[in-house]
């Protein structure tokens, strides 16, 4: 005959400190998204609709999915080439360029604009040499998209390096004494090894491009709209917070439903077997 287990008693210490996490999360986490909702939805579903379908909103929308989409395939390669650097090789002042690689994490998005801004403005060295050879990055897609890489570029880097440090280099060490080629090696063993760490650095940083607001704000100077500047002028300049909010949800929503995915991916990747 079966017999079930008691569960020990909670303690009070672990209720009460388990209470004041979910309060925290709720005040910290939920009210501000349950308000974005609210506000979105004030006027009924219709009204939501009809704000993300505007010629503008949907512009500024299929400006940040593009730019993010982009913004993530060339730090796949460009974040992973540094991963497999800061990991695998040990040179003079590594330790100086992963504090560099971690830097635009910890300065502000407004100051990365700000920076970019006075570098490619026509007015100084650089930007007119650029403006000499008919280039123009202030307002452009390339100068919003360089802005978008250099905030999200650790994202990428310290995901695929978690994963390159997990990684077994038996297998790599199997493959070559079998005869396999460093190209062939990459591609057939590592590639696929490191792939939870692919996956998730692609999606943070698709979801931190995404929501970039800061150096967008600088660098597209109003010539170029995405959907957090977009919010910005409809909170700022029309006043018109319904609209602002159903924009919000719909970048909110986007995220989320993609690191749910990958998250469910990426563990299904660990599993053995």
């Amino acid at each position: 005959m079966g017999y079930r287990k008691d569960r020990a008693p909670i303690s009070a210490t672990r209720l009460a400190a388990v209470s004041l996490g979910l309060f925290l999360f709720l005040v910290i986490i939920i009210l501000p998204i349950s308000s974005l909702f609210r506000y979105a939805f004030k006027d009924g579903i219709m009204d939501f609709f009809r704000a993300v379908v505007t010629d503008q909103a949907l512009t500024a929308l299929g400006n940040s999915l593009l730019i993010a989409t982009i913004a993530t395939l060339i730090n796949l390669l460009t974040g992973t080439l540094m991963a497999f650097a800061l990991v695998r090789y040990r040179f003079p002042g590594s330790f100086i360029i992963k504090a560099l690689v971690d830097l635009p994490i910890a300065i502000p998005a407004s100051v990365v604009g700000l920076s970019l801004l006075m570098l490619y403005n026509p007015s100084s060295l650089f930007g007119g040499f650029l403006r000499d050879n008919g280039i123009q990055l202030i307002g452009q897609y390339p100068g919003v998209l360089l802005g978008h890489l250099f905030v999200t570029f650790p994202f990428m880097v310290r995901s695929v390096s978690v994963a390159v440090e997990k990684l077994d280099r038996e297998q790599e060490d199997a493959a070559k004494v079998l005869g396999a080629g460093g190209v062939s090696i990459f591609f057939r063993v590592t590639l696929p090894s490191i792939r939870s760490g692919l996956m998730a650095g692609s999606a943070l940083t698709f979801t931190r491009s995404l929501g970039e607001f800061g150096a967008t704000l600088f660098v597209a100077a109003g010539m170029l709209s995405t959907g957090p500047t977009h919010i910005y002028r409809m909170t700022e300049g029309l006043l018109d917070f319904q609209a602002a909010a159903s924009i919000a949800v719909v970048l909110l929503l986007i995220p989320f439903v993609l690191l749910l995915i990958m998250d469910r991916l990426v563990k299904g990747l660990e599993v053995p077997g």
